[in-house]
């Protein structure tokens, strides 16, 4: 049972951490091409993060925080705050 818990856990931090980016970027006004072509990734890969389909290294955090104005402490702060927030619902 604590696998299935793990990867639960997992899947929920990476749906969060996809819903923090879509929401910076759409702040932003910019689409997933543009910030891809800002930030040196692959649009398929920004929509892979968004959609939960991929974690993300810590160097790419840094990296799509600095293209999103913002710091990874903040992004992954509004990350906690979701997965708290998802708990709790």
């Amino acid at each position: 049972m604590g696998n299935a818990h793990d990867q639960l856990g997992t899947s929920t931090a990476e749906m969060a951490f996809g819903r923090v980016l879509r929401e910076l970027r759409q702040r932003l006004g910019i689409s997933q091409e543009e910030l891809g072509f800002r930030s040196g990734y692959d649009r398929t890969y920004i929509s892979m993060l968004e959609r939960g389909k991929k974690s993300p290294s810590l160097r790419t955090i840094m990296r799509l925080a600095q293209h999103l104005d913002t710091t990874a402490s903040r992004v992954l702060a509004r990350v906690e705050k979701a997965m708290a927030g998802a708990e709790a619902g």
